[in-house]
């Protein structure tokens, strides 16, 4: 009998507990078992509650939800780590955060965005960060490819990465090296049909009209992501239009030998001043990119982020929360931005001052904002063409792939800070 009433009074305590927990706090510090997956619980959260609290710079940007036993379950289930908070608690924190003393800020996301990844459906012999990471986190997203940006189907989104991409219509530039491949010859002839069924005589007229629909979807309140070629290729395409740069290998006539004098910088997102690399043998695209010149090696390759004022700064803050403000470094086609070929305007987030190198900004266009990240898998420092995909649940705390899980939920603030 006394066992038995030993065991009412603590299930009354733990209920009287729960009764009084007012939220589920998701810190994101050194203590967080798994960051990644922490993401997929704010984007569910928002999707199941309505509202979760984006708590900028406390304790790694943690996230802050209304106490529901659903929510609880999940993230244990999905092995997130998690405090349960007593409206006390929770009152010292927004006091602590509101403190105008503080770098701090709490941002309300209120709307999951919906997502797309701009993708061809046929598999290519790479792995996209991107996708990889919503996978794992468990955030969901549409493939689109050029039928549906040229059927206007980007209005759908609110959020589009682009691919390990090439806009100009070079197929990569990987002819030198791949040419005979079977995957190489799939792609030429994939983009060809495209470029055939849409209506364009080559591929890179259908990759400029591409851009340039992608260029519109962000200037009317879009957010754009892109890594690796998605980035610097998009801004030469822009550039070069009107103008044939590319060889004839890859669309059956020669290139301009005046293209270099005739790009138009005004054209572009990031970039300006630039170089195209006009050599069809090389794995280049312009002079935008470092890898060529860059003197690093994996153990002494790292990138620092910005810190940003919290309360005046809200889009560079939310986009750099991490656990670690130094990062590794990780290669791709396109590794780095050279900084003397950033427009002025532009937000750099993360450089390596060492090497003149931009490795993460962010500008905005119209109504829309935009991001790019140089590299190609930040947990693989070298990928190559066939090699495996990056297993994250060996990576579950990566603070090169939250940098991508930050621009994600960017859209579904409840508005869109402007700068100040």
């Amino acid at each position: 009998m006394i066992l038995k009433k030993y065991s009412f009074l603590l299930l009354f305590i733990l209920l009287s507990s729960l009764a009084k927990a007012s939220s589920i706090l998701i810190f994101m510090d050194e203590g967080q078992k798994n960051h990644l997956k922490a993401y997929g619980i704010a984007y569910w959260s928002i999707k199941q509650e309505g509202e979760v609290d984006w708590l900028l710079n406390y304790r790694g940007g943690s996230f802050l939800i209304k106490y529901a036993k659903k929510v609880e379950d999940e993230c244990k289930i999905r092995g997130v780590s998690y405090e349960v908070l007593p409206d006390g608690k929770v009152t010292a924190i927004l006091n602590e955060i509101n403190n105008p003393d503080v770098n701090m800020e709490m941002v309300k996301l209120e709307k999951t965005p919906k997502i797309a990844v701009y993708s061809p459906k046929s598999k290519l012999p790479w792995d996209d960060a991107v996708t990889l990471v919503l996978t794992y986190a468990e955030i969901p997203y549409d493939l689109i490819y050029d039928d549906e940006v040229l059927k206007e189907k980007l209005s759908g989104y609110d959020w589009l990465h682009l691919h390990h991409e090439d806009f100009t219509g070079q197929y990569g530039r990987f002819w030198a090296s791949f040419r005979t491949s079977t995957w190489y010859r799939d792609d030429v002839k994939y983009q060809e049909d495209a470029a055939k069924r849409n209506g364009f005589k080559k591929v890179s007229e259908m990759k400029l009209a591409v851009a340039k629909r992608i260029k519109e979807f962000c200037a009317g309140g879009g957010f754009l992501f892109a890594m690796c070629s998605g980035t610097d290729s998009f801004d030469i395409a822009l550039a070069a239009e009107g103008i044939d740069i590319a060889e004839s290998m890859f669309d059956g006539d020669g290139t301009d030998a005046n293209a270099q004098s005739k790009l138009d910088y005004e054209k572009t997102l990031a970039f300006k001043d630039f170089k195209i690399d006009m050599n069809p043998e090389r794995y280049e695209f312009s002079d935008i990119d470092v890898t060529q010149t860059r003197q690093f090696r994996a153990e002494n390759d790292y990138f620092t982020l910005f810190d940003f004022s919290a309360k005046w700064d809200l889009v560079p803050t939310m986009l750099t929360q991490d656990h670690d403000k130094v990062i590794k470094g990780f290669m791709g086609q396109t590794t780095a931005f050279r900084k003397s070929l950033v427009k002025p305007n532009i937000t750099v987030l993360g450089e390596n001052k060492g090497g003149g190198e931009v490795r993460y900004l962010h500008g905005e266009i119209g109504k829309g904002q935009f991001t790019f990240y140089g590299g190609h898998d930040p947990e693989d420092y070298q990928h190559q063409v066939s090699d495996p995909p990056t297993d994250l649940s060996l990576h579950p705390n990566s603070p090169g792939y939250r940098l991508i899980l930050n621009n994600v939920l960017f859209p579904a603030a409840k508005k869109k800070p402007q700068k100040t």
